[in-house]
């Protein structure tokens, strides 16, 4: 039989949305938003040479140029103020995540609860400058040594630097902006507005190479079956879950005795969601961002990279699924879903798994159980990222069609759909409870006296 919640979610419609006045504003301001980040991928760095930087992004659609478009919304092919994306402050992120599980003081900054937050995250945003700093340099550089600049120099330089440097910091307030007053991830809302922009133009090229011969009706239709398929297949395997039967003793309160329940604890298939894939994304990203636009004047190491960790490369898949792999346990274990924490709670609700005893054997055994459903899901989010990546290099189809971006569509969109349920049922709660209060003190007037 469906739960309350479950009813009340059947019963969502336009009206209740309308009728939630404080769940609008926060989507009308996230669209706001998202419209400034857009407006401001097409506002160039200045000194940009715009017919050198369109022809030779032209040469390396197919290849990395096609990933870092995908990443920053179409911003690096205009050379605009966001053309380092989201990605520094990911990878800074990803590094202070790191050093939070092996630096004792760091962790101990974790355990103090939003203090502490507040403490990692500034040290997130140091850590953001100083990556977007030293990559903001290489791409000046870069740009100047491939003939992409009006006027080179150390002007150059220095204003392209600040440009980008500034682009991504007003990108990282942007999604904390969205995450604490909009609906939805702001991060992931970004990456995610920036694969959608650019899919019209990404399927104008797909069909254009249909036309021109270059790729057969049987490799379209193969193509459009594949994305289709990899859709039902992500949608799937992020609803599915692993529950855990939890009992909960008889208790006592007064004179009387209450049987204990029993409920379940739901764990995800995949509980660190599009994380690992856009972690695993970002390092590749990182030496790639610096190198593209160097052209010929790239060094030997930057050659070696190129060669070795290019798109649809061995190495580079290999590396890519083994950062998958590690970010999708090492992300679990350490925000996504805590097994100490859970224990914890767990005994302190004086709930218990059966057969399992509260406290360290609990924590053991809900450890036990992650491990092995992760598995399933880093193997999943692996073949999903990993197979339509195998078959785009192949056929040379448009980076979109691609098994990360898919995911990230589809994840950001279920997890946007997801708050906005919650929100809409929230609203609906005080509305019962608003009705409720005043047949009560409708029916709590004194009645008339007696005379």
């Amino acid at each position: 039989m469906a739960s309350a919640a479950e009813q009340m979610a059947a019963n969502l419609s336009w009206g209740a949305l309308g009728k939630a006045t404080d769940l609008r504003q926060r989507i009308f301001f996230t669209i706001g938003l998202l419209i400034v980040y857009r407006i401001g991928t097409y506002i160039p760095v200045p000194g940009i040479d715009g017919t050198a930087l369109k022809n030779f992004m032209a040469e390396i659609s197919g290849g990395i140029g096609g990933m870092l478009n995908m990443f920053t919304g179409g911003a690096i092919s205009r050379m605009g103020i966001f053309a380092l994306g989201i990605m520094p402050y990911i990878s800074a992120s990803i590094i202070v995540q790191l050093l939070t599980a092996m630096v004792p003081r760091l962790e101990q900054l974790k355990k103090e609860g939003q203090q502490g937050q507040k403490k990692i995250n500034q040290y997130t945003r140091y850590g953001t400058v100083v990556l977007a700093s030293f990559q903001s340099y290489g791409i000046a550089v870069s740009l100047q040594s491939g003939d992409l600049v009006t006027n080179p120099g150390w002007f150059f330089i220095a204003s392209c630097m600040v440009t980008l440097v500034g682009g991504t910091m007003f990108l990282m307030w942007l999604g904390e902006q969205i995450t604490a007053r909009g609906i939805g991830n702001g991060i992931s809302l970004i990456i995610f507005v920036g694969i959608v922009a650019e899919i019209p133009a990404a399927l104008a090229q797909f069909f254009s190479q249909g036309r021109s011969g270059a790729l057969s009706p049987a490799v379209i239709v193969g193509v459009i079956v594949m994305v289709v398929v990899v859709i039902a297949f992500v949608v799937f395997m992020e609803r599915a879950l692993r529950k855990i039967h939890i009992q909960y003793p008889r208790r006592q309160v007064g004179m009387k005795v209450y049987d204990g329940g029993s409920s379940h604890l739901p764990v995800k298939v995949n509980p660190a969601g599009v994380i690992p894939a856009i972690f695993a994304s970002s390092l590749l990203l990182l030496p790639m961002t610096i190198s593209t636009f160097s052209g010929a004047q790239t060094g030997p190491i930057m050659s070696t990279i190129l060669a070795y960790f290019g798109p649809g490369q061995p190495l580079y898949l290999i590396f890519f699924v083994g950062m998958i792999v590690f970010f999708a346990y090492f992300y679990t274990h350490n925000v996504a879903f805590k097994v100490e924490d859970v224990a914890e709670n767990l005994k302190s609700q004086n709930g218990f798994v059966p057969g399992i005893r509260p406290g360290k054997k609990t924590e053991e055994y809900l450890e036990y159980v992650v491990n092995r459903v992760l598995v399933l899901g880093s193997g999943y989010l692996a073949l999903v990222c990993l197979l339509p990546e195998i078959l785009r290099h192949q056929l040379a189809i448009p980076f979109y069609f691609g098994g990360t971006s898919v995911l990230i569509v589809v994840s950001v969109t279920m997890d946007t759909i997801n708050q906005v349920q919650s929100h809409l049922l929230a609203h609906q709660y005080e509305g019962l409870i608003e009705k409720s209060q005043l047949r009560g003190k409708k029916r709590g007037k004194p009645a008339p006296a007696r005379r």
